[in-house]
């Protein structure tokens, strides 16, 4: 498999793109109610802060611009609704509905330990200022 190196990076921000939007899409269900959901301001104070993580940290990852930081928090939060929400319903993810938030969990720390990579706007300002 050694010729998929040469793709490394396109690949990478695949998964940070399409990570980062499928994460904004649950903060945009909770804060906006779009698509489907709850639809904002009648939702608990701490789904409430994780909705707007998900939808604000979501956008960044995607986009690439103060990615490390974004998918750190991100990861964070998702740590915590693991412990919160599934953990007690259960040791394995798979029974308590918590494989999502684990997977998120290690892909955004993955994306925090890597950076937002070549193909993105962090990645230009960096271009930019050599």
């Amino acid at each position: 498999m050694r010729w998929l190196q040469r793709f490394e990076e396109p690949i990478y921000a695949l998964l940070r793109i399409i990570a980062g939007f499928l994460f904004a899409c649950h903060g945009a269900q909770k804060i906006l109610g779009f698509p489907g959901g709850h639809g904002g301001g009648h939702l608990p104070p701490l789904m409430l802060v994780g909705g707007w993580i998900e939808l604000a940290g979501g956008a960044l990852i995607l986009l690439g611009l103060f990615g490390a930081i974004a998918a750190f928090i991100a990861s964070g939060e998702m740590a915590v609704a693991y412990f919160m929400v599934h953990a007690p319903g259960g040791f394995w993810p798979i029974l308590n509905k918590g494989e999502l938030a684990v997977l998120y969990c290690f892909i955004f720390l993955y994306i925090a330990a890597h950076g937002s990579g070549r193909f993105s706007v962090d990645g230009l300002l960096a271009r930019r200022r050599r």
